[in-house]
């Protein structure tokens, strides 16, 4: 009885955590949180998502960060796989729309490619760094959209402005958003990035399949070595 109690009333919890769309996230005396939209699940879902995102709010904008692994493709039916997709780690942006409000359906996203996680991993306290990215490259809408992000340092090593500019030619829209990051909050950034960097390339998966025995090995490990045998 006490356990079924002790259900229903998880039941309850996890009903009331569904329906909190509009104030999902908690702030904390930092003034960021790593709560963000992803964390919200529909009402009546079976499956609970996992996400790690880093999110830091700040006055006039909010920054968030999370990772997409590399897609792997079977090559033949050697055990051989190859990346066809690159990761990347996406940078999502929010306009602030009044205090400690964000407006969520407003967003722009920005995927950083390995070299650029590696840029923002090896820039120093007086470094900056801007990369340029156009949607459409390669496509009929080639230049419609362009984006530009930029981090430069606030100065006297405090930590660095990050600056999203996105020029749409299609909307007819021009959106700067600029999120100041402390240097503690760099130091996680950084830290992130130089374990996520590998994982985003595909190595990892790589060498835990590189490392799978195949049938002959493991036929082959299953007899003892004659010679460890002669020495006993």
């Amino acid at each position: 009885m006490r356990f079924s109690r002790f259900l229903s009333s998880s039941k309850s919890v996890l009903g009331r955590a569904a329906n909190i769309k509009d104030s999902y996230w908690l702030k904390t005396q930092h003034g960021f949180s790593t709560s963000g939209p992803d964390l919200v699940t529909d009402a009546g879902s079976t499956s609970i998502g996992r996400f790690a995102n880093y999110t830091v709010f700040k006055g006039k904008a909010a920054l968030s960060m999370k990772p997409i692994l590399p897609a792997i493709r079977e090559l033949d039916q050697s055990r051989s796989s190859r990346v066809y997709r690159n990761g990347s780690v996406i940078l999502t942006f929010w306009p602030a729309v009044g205090q400690r409000k964000y407006d969520w359906e407003k967003k722009q996203v920005f995927a950083l490619s390995a070299t650029e996680v590696g840029s923002l991993i090896g820039l120093g306290p007086t470094e900056s760094c801007e990369f340029l990215h156009d949607p459409s490259m390669k496509s009929s809408l080639e230049g419609q959209v362009k984006k530009s992000l930029s981090i430069s340092p606030l100065g006297n090593d405090n930590g660095y402005f990050i600056n999203l500019s996105v020029v749409n030619n299609i909307q007819k829209t021009n959106e700067r958003l600029s999120v100041p990051i402390s240097k503690a909050e760099f130091t996680v950034i950084r830290t992130v990035l130089s374990y996520v960097l590998p994982h985003i390339m595909g190595w990892p998966q790589a060498m835990m399949r590189a490392q799978q025995p195949t049938t002959e090995t493991k036929t082959s490990k299953s007899r003892p070595d004659p010679i460890f045998e002669w020495g006993r």
